[in-house]
This record gives structure tokens, C-alpha cells and sequence, in this order.
């Protein structure tokens, strides 16, 4: 695994030397000799350097004969970072931490100064974390590697933050210390020249401090790599994922670390096929890769959860919140009300959720019950802090099955309720929405779980190259199992008669040609032609040299279903519902290809739209499994042709008779170049 060669130099370092240390106390060198002297005063050797200040060492070479030194932070400026690294490397210096900004991020002359800063870290082996980071954190070790005021205050703790941004990365830091957390290595990765996301992950897989990591993602550079180390890292501890970009920050995103916001939907889709739990902010990674670090369901296709809170009115905010997430909460077994009707008063709700009034001394009991349920799988459970009610970290010792639990209130007695119920066990948020955060992340995870991250062979044909037309394209998609309507490809008016004439009326007429990506937006698409004048008509219009004269389909649901080659990721399968809206409703699922057929069938269940799948007033209804089979092998088409660069079929109508392919594009790289309209 070469990602992780040189890391223990980084994050666990025997020495440090601060290059560019200041007895000026407004310099960043100054700053980061005062947030290291907690690794000094823990056994760590810290050494000074600064050729102009004959206080302090001269270099690193003289800093390490005083003591071993493994890692440099370079708090330098950018024009010298290169130099001042290549005399560290020649020193033995095996890792650094290039802190200042002015590189890549700033243009103009930055960009030389960090391909300069590229050069030295490849040649001489150095990993080199930055520039333009605040650095990292070790808080187990007193490691404070970071000028940020407040980081050494941020308490030890099992959850790892690895994140894009140095600013980030303290943010994350600071919530998850005020929520009871801690870290156990927190990581900017600024402009991420050398040492990058999947080289921590993979650190972090053989990390026994680390029990859940945060993954915080702005850009991508290597997608393939990217999703190896989350699978890798994901099957032995949780990942929870938030991916930013999902509006246009492109501009902004470029000026902070020198690089574009990669597709937020493809990076995210990639991120959960490699068994990450995504969120949609930061608030929510904290609920839930707390949760996550506390506890970890069993592999589990569908868990189940069952809801009891101590106040009705947060109990409802949290069954509407898990509602919207799509989870099961069933109604608790006849055998399991009972009990709980001789636990509660006769007017609290007790079917799921189950209310209990208050808190009160049987809290504890009500819990236990509903775990004992065959049903439920976890509880997601609320209380305002009462302690003369209830003991709540007494109630919930040994609850059965595993517990998120709210837990209202202000102050340190709240705070100390808290901390009890995590060191028990017990997964804590403050407010209903982290509960169902956290619920929400335990039930990703152990569905995640139960998915392969594999391929299946298939054979499918090679050596296509396009860009094709509509009737070879879908020639070539019947070859893989795709059905589409009868059809007649016709060089001139001719044979485009002979073609109504053979197929019998209505019929769809439409240019063919190869080079046309939008027919309808011409004018190339004439439908229900049923007689030789109205076709004479439609081919008038069209006014091409060559037809396409096809069956017309029966109704159904219009859905699009392609194959498309990301540049970060490669081969990627997508299905959504399709027609001309598709681009404006992009109510889709995306998978990296090759995928098995199995992963592939999972697609539906992720639209909003999936209700339209499922015999909405009485249309047809969608085999997940017959479409997994197509999905699959159009992935693998993709995948096993490399000059191709996009598949689409839109739409792909769902009939009472199943799938048909009523349109087809097959794109070449030069011509997807040429046309990016996707």
C-alpha cells in the first residue's frame, strides 16, 4: 500500500523542526512554535530554525544533530518553499507541512512556485502535506500541528477528519469536541500537491485510535484511487462523506485551492457504491459520524427503527425527519404493546413512536421492550435532561439493541449527562434532527455493508467506434439484450414509403444522422405518420438525405438510462426518468461501471420519482431486475470500448411489454469533444 509509505513521519513524528520560526509573535512561524510546544512538553523534540536569528538553529541539518528531526513545517514564503525543502530532504527530513498560501490557489506566479514544490516532493520521496494548509492534529499525542488559535483545544477522541480544507478540517474539530467527541487525527489537505485524501485513508484503515472518519471532499483528482481507499477503509471502519459543489461554486472553489469542483452527484454516487454514508452538511457529519464512532449495525439490507421519546412534540420532528429519509418504523408487535401498556399511562401513544409522557422510572424498561421487539433494529430516543426523573445513563445501560439518543438541555449538568451516556455506549445528539442524523448513518452503513463492491463478467462487443447513428446504435444495443421497435433506415423517399408501407401506419419518421444529438430540437422527429401524405409531409420538413422510419411505442413512463465516461472516474452508468424534461427534472442514480447487475437493480429506489415505477394508476410497472441486467451490460459496453465516450438511451420507455429503446446515441471521444452538451 504506497499510499501510506512516509506517512508515520507526518502524524507521528519523533521531531519537528518549525523552518521559518519567528520571535516576531504576529508571524505564522511564531504562531506554530507556540501550538507545538504541547508535543515539546509531551517528549517530542521541537527545534527552531532561521538562518537570520542566532537564537535558533541555522538549519535543519544543525537542528538534527540535537535531535531526531522527521517532519518541517515551512513557514516560509512561497518563492523559497521548493529550495528550503530540498536542503530539509538532504537533511534526512522525511515529511513537511508547507502552511503559507500563494500558490496554485493565487495564479500568476504561484502556479510555478508550487510545480516547483511538485518537482522536489517527487524527486527526493518527501511527503509533503499542503501548501496552503493550516495543517493537522494529533490531539492523543499533544500534536498541535497548526497555527489556528484554539486547536489544542480540541480533546482526543476515535473519529479521524480528513478534509479539503485546512478551515474545514478546525471546523469540523471544534463540533466535534463540543459534542462530546474529540478526534483522533484531524488533516486539511489545502492544495493536496503530494499527500491527498486516499493516502490518509489508507493510513487511517490500519489506525487502532480511529473507530470513524469524516471525509470532507471538494475536488478529485484520482476517482479510481479515491474509491479503492473508501471501500478499503469503509469495510473496516464507518466513512461518512460530505461532498460540496451541488450549486455553482466553481469560481470560488478554484481561488481556495487551485483546483474545479468535480461533479457533485458523480462524486457522491461514487463515494456510497464504495460504502461511504453521505450527508448534506456539516452538522449532520457530526451527528452522524458520532454516532457511527459509538456503535455499527450488522450488515442489514433494511434495518428497522423503533422511536421513544420522552416528549411528544420532538418525537414527532424526529419520525417526520426519518420519514423523509426513506427509513422503516414499523408498528410494534400486539405482544410488545401490551408490556409497554403496563409500563405507560392508557393515553400515550405506544404503537411506534412510542411516547412516554416524560421521563419517568420505567423509562428505562419501555426501552428494553421496544428493543426486545423482533422488528426493530435500533431506537432513535429523545428526553429533555431531567435528572430528577429519570437517570437516564442508568436507564439505557444494556438497552439491547443499539441507541441514538436526544438529549435536550443547556449546562454542564446536560453536558456531563452526555459524556455519560458515550462513555456507556450510547450514541448522543442535542437536538431530534441529530438523532435522525445519526439513525440515518447506522442505517446507510449497514445497508452499505451488505452490497459488493464487485463486477461480473459479461460479454459484450469491442472494437466499436462512434459516433453511430440512431439505427446503428441501437443495432448495437440490441446485441447487449436492449429491445427496441422495428424500424427501417432509409437512404431517400423511396424507401422511406417502402418502409410505411412494410411497417403499416402510425410510424415515427426522424433524420438520421449521426452528427444531429437533439432531433427534436430541429425539427428531425415526426410522430404518428399513418399515411403517404402525411409522411411526404414530415420528410419535407426534415429535409435530410437519410430516414429513419420506426414503429411507433405504446405509452408508458419515458426514463433514460446511459453510459457515460466521467474525466475523474471513469465509465459511469446513469438512470433516471428520461423524455425531454430529463436534463431539468435530473431525478437520477448514478453507479461506476463495471458494476453486477445486482448493484445496478438498486438504481430505482434512489429517485424521487420512483412511485411512477411501480403501476402508478395502473401504468406499467418497472422489473429492477431485468433493468440491473441492462444497466450492467451498457456499463460494460462502455467500459470494454475505450474510444467511446457516451451511451445514452432517451428515452427508454417503460411499457406494459417492458423496456424499449426509442432513442439511441452512441458518442466517440472526439465527438463528445466537439458536442458538449452533456
Amino acid at each position: 500500500m504506497t499510499g501510506t509509505l512516509g506517512l508515520g513521519s507526518l502524524f507521528a513524528p519523533r521531531g519537528i523542526a518549525v523552518i521559518g520560526a519567528s520571535r516576531n509573535q504576529q508571524k505564522l512561524g511564531a504562531a506554530m512554535v507556540r501550538s507545538l510546544r504541547g508535543f515539546a512538553d509531551h517528549g517530542g523534540h521541537l527545534a527552531l530554525v532561521n538562518a537570520r536569528d542566532d537564537s535558533m538553529h541555522r538549519s535543519v541539518r544543525a537542528a538534527a544533530q540535537d535531535g531526531p528531526v522527521d517532519l518541517v513545517m515551512l513557514c516560509v514564503p512561497a518563492a523559497v518553499c521548493a529550495d528550503v525543502l530540498t536542503e530539509a530532504a538532504d537533511a534526512g527530513v522525511r515529511a513537511a507541512v508547507v502552511c503559507g498560501g500563494g500558490f496554485a490557489e493565487a495564479g500568476g506566479s504561484g502556479i510555478e512556485y508550487q510545480e516547483q514544490l511538485v518537482a522536489v516532493a517527487a524527486g527526493t520521496g518527501v511527503r509533503v502535506l499542503g501548501p496552503n494548509t493550516s495543517g493537522f492534529l494529533v490531539p492523543n499525542a499533544k500534536l498541535t500541528a497548526s497555527f489556528v488559535p484554539g486547536a489544542a483545544d480540541v480533546r482526543a477522541g476515535k473519529i479521524a477528519v480528513v478534509a479539503a480544507s485546512g478551515g474545514v478540517n478546525h471546523a469540523l474539530s471544534f463540533l466535534l469536541t463540543q459534542a462530546g467527541h474529540g478526534v483522533s487525527l484531524a488533516v486539511g489537505l489545502g492544495n493536496a500537491i503530494d499527500v491527498g485524501a486516499p493516502d490518509v485513508l489508507d493510513y487511517l484503515a490500519d489506525d487502532p485510535a480511529t473507530s470513524a472518519v469524516a471525509l470532507h471532499i471538494e475536488s478529485v483528482a484520482d476517482g479510481p484511487r479515491l474509491v479503492e481507499s473508501v471501500a478499503r477503509l469503509s469495510a473496516r471502519r464507518p466513512v461518512v462523506a460530505l461532498v460540496v459543489g451541488k450549486h455553482d461554486i466553481g469560481a470560488f472553489a478554484a481561488s481556495h485551492t487551485g483546483a474545479l469542483a468535480t461533479s457533485w452527484r458523480t462524486t457522491r454516487a461514487a463515494l456510497a457504491q464504495a460504502g461511504a454514508v453521505l450527508v448534506d452538511n456539516e452538522r449532520d457529519l457530526v451527528d452522524a459520524v458520532g454516532a457511527l464512532a459509538v456503535q455499527r449495525l450488522k450488515p442489514n439490507r433494511d434495518p428497522a427503527i423503533g422511536v421513544v421519546t420522552a416528549q411528544a412534540g420532538p418525537g414527532l420532528l424526529i419520525l417526520d425527519d426519518l420519514r423523509g429519509r426513506g427509513t422503516r418504523i414499523p408498528e410494534l408487535h400486539a405482544s410488545t404493546q401490551d408490556k409497554l401498556a403496563e409500563l405507560l399511562p392508557p393515553l400515550t401513544f405506544q404503537r411506534n413512536p412510542v411516547d412516554t409522557g416524560r421521563p419517568g422510572p420505567t423509562l428505562g424498561d419501555v426501552f428494553r421492550v421496544v428493543a426486545d421487539d423482533p422488528e426493530v433494529d435500533l431506537i432513535a430516543g429523545y428526553a429533555l435532561h431531567e435528572p430528577d426523573a429519570a437517570d437516564l445513563p442508568a436507564a439505557l445501560t444494556n438497552p439491547g439493541v443499539p441507541v441514538v439518543m436526544g438529549l435536550g438541555g443547556t449546562g454542564a449538568e446536560t453536558a456531563r449527562c452526555r459524556e455519560a451516556l458515550l462513555a456507556a455506549g450510547i450514541a448522543v445528539a442535542s437536538e431530534p434532527r441529530g438523532v435522525a442524523a445519526g439513525i440515518a448513518a447506522l442505517r446507510e452503513d449497514a445497508r452499505a455493508r451488505t452490497r459488493r463492491f464487485d463486477t461480473e463478467q459479461r460479454l459484450v462487443p469491442t472494437g466499436i467506434r462512434g459516433p453511430l447513428d440512431e439505427d446503428q446504435a441501437k443495432t448495437l444495443l440490441e446485441r447487449i439484450g436492449i429491445r427496441t421497435p422495428a424500424r427501417r433506415a432509409c437512404a431517400d423517399r423511396a424507401e422511406a414509403h417502402q418502409a410505411l408501407a412494410a411497417l403499416g401506419g402510425p410510424v415515427a419518421v426522424k433524420i438520421l444522422d449521426a452528427t444531429v444529438l437533439h432531433k427534436t430540437d430541429i425539427g428531425g422527429v415526426h410522430l404518428g405518420v399513418g399515411t403517404p401524405e402525411d409522411l411526404d409531409k414530415a420528410l419535407a420538413s426534415i429535409g435530410s438525405a437519410r430516414y429513419l422510419v420506426e414503429e411507433m411505442a405504446p405509452p408508458g413512463v419515458d426514463l433514460v438510462l446511459g453510459a457515460h465516461r466521467d474525466p475523474i472516474f471513469g465509465p459511469t452508468v446513469l438512470f433516471g426518468l428520461g423524455g425531454t424534461a430529463a436534463e431539468a427534472l435530473a431525478d437520477v442514480a448514478i453507479r461506476l461501471a463495471p458494476l453486477s447487475a445486482a448493484t445496478a437493480a438498486e438504481m430505482p429506489e434512489e429517485l424521487a420519482g420512483r412511485a411512477l415505477l411501480d403501476g402508478w394508476r395502473g401504468g406499467p410497472v418497472l422489473n429492477a431486475g431485468r433493468l440491473g441486467l441492462l444497466a450492467a451490460a451498457l456499463g460494460d459496453l462502455l467500459a470494454a470500448n475505450p474510444d467511446l465516450a457516451e451511451i445514452e438511451i432517451n428515452p427508454l420507455r417503460l411499457t406494459v411489454s417492458g423496456l424499449v429503446a426509442l432513442d439511441a446515441v452512441v458518442l466517440s471521444r472526439e465527438a463528445s469533444d466537439a458536442h458538449p452538451h452533456q
